[in-house]
Order: structure tokens, then C-alpha cells, then sequence
């Protein structure tokens, strides 16, 4: 651009820009978390929009035009920054499988049905106690219950959902494993 065509802007043009500028710096610093990239990137948007000024038709609507430069200066920003890695350089090993995923999918989907046709008073006690790890008391008074009766509930929840897994297990052997928690 011809220095001398910076002088053909109206001065009514760059007060605009310049009253725009601490907006535009707001949004890039949300977009960057950076203050250096946040002025770089306000800088290039205010010289690609006194270059293209001629583009302007409606001064009112100049806020949507400066964003759209902005984002595109941030688009550029990283085209220009792309980090490349060598592929062959990547380990494509994993320890766990797609068939280990989808065996481990499958038991979370059978304790949670399990779990879920456990009676609602059961449940309850059974997820505030092991998911959530409160204690006898704790879970007492949430659900206004009496301790002992906490601790009946989680006791047939546990024994309920022990035979109910068992049923499930392919090889549903005849040993039952003894589940014990201490609270």
C-alpha cells in the first residue's frame, strides 16, 4: 500500500479504528491468553483494515468487519504456526484393546442395570455409600433414615447385586467371592 494512500483515509475512518482497537485487543487476549500474540494480532487486523478501507461501505457496521479480520488474523496466526510431528516418531501402541474396551463397556453396563433394578431405598444407600463414599452417618442423614437402617439397606443392595452379577458371568461358577467393605 502507497504510504500516501494512508492520508486518503478520512480522518473520521481511523478514529473509528482507533476507538475500536481496546475491543478488538479484548478478544484476541480471550482467544490467545497471550498479551504479545493479543497485540500482534490487533496489529495486523488494523493494517489489513486501513489497507481494505475502501471495502467499508456502511462506517456503522465496521464492528462485524474488524471481528471477521481479526478471526481471520487468528486463523492465519496458526496456519502459519502449525506443529508437525514426524509420524514415524509416534508409538501406535496401546496397552488396552478395542476388545478390552468393549469388555470393560460391557461390565459397567451390567453393574449399572443391576443396580438400577435395585429398590429405590437400596440404590440410594448403595451410591451414596460406595460411589460417593460417605459414611453410615452421613448417608443417614441425608435420607432422614435411622443408621440401622442404612446399614440393612446397603447390606441386601450388596447381597441383591452380588447374586444378580454372579447370574451374569459366563462362567458361572458355584463359588461366591466374600465382598467385605470396612467403614
Amino acid at each position: 500500500m502507497n504510504p500516501l494512500n494512508l492520508f486518503r483515509i478520512g480522518n473520521d475512518f481511523k478514529q473509528q479504528l482507533e476507538d475500536f482497537r481496546p475491543r478488538l485487543y479484548q478478544i484476541a487476549y480471550a482467544w490467545s491468553h497471550d498479551t504479545a500474540l493479543a497485540d500482534d494480532l490487533v496489529q495486523e487486523t488494523m493494517l489489513k483494515a486501513l489497507k481494505s478501507s475502501q471495502q467499508v461501505k456502511n462506517t456503522e457496521a465496521i464492528d462485524g468487519w474488524l471481528f471477521g479480520i481479526l478471526t481471520n488474523c487468528w486463523r492465519d496466526h496458526f496456519r502459519r504456526h502449525k506443529e508437525c510431528e514426524n509420524i514415524d516418531d509416534i508409538v501406535l501402541v496401546d496397552e488396552i484393546t478395542p476388545v478390552q474396551l468393549a469388555e470393560s463397556q460391557n461390565i459397567v453396563d451390567k453393574v449399572r442395570a443391576a443396580v438400577a433394578k435395585l429398590p429405590a431405598g437400596q440404590c440410594q444407600v448403595m451410591t451414596l455409600i460406595d460411589l460417593e463414599g460417605m459414611s453410615y452417618t452421613d448417608v443417614a442423614d441425608v435420607l432422614e433414615i435411622p443408621v440401622g437402617t442404612v446399614m440393612s439397606r446397603l447390606c441386601r443392595a450388596r447381597n441383591t447385586l452380588s447374586q444378580r452379577l454372579l447370574e451374569l458371568r459366563p462362567d458361572n461358577t458355584s463359588e461366591v467371592p466374600y465382598l467385605r467393605r470396612v467403614q
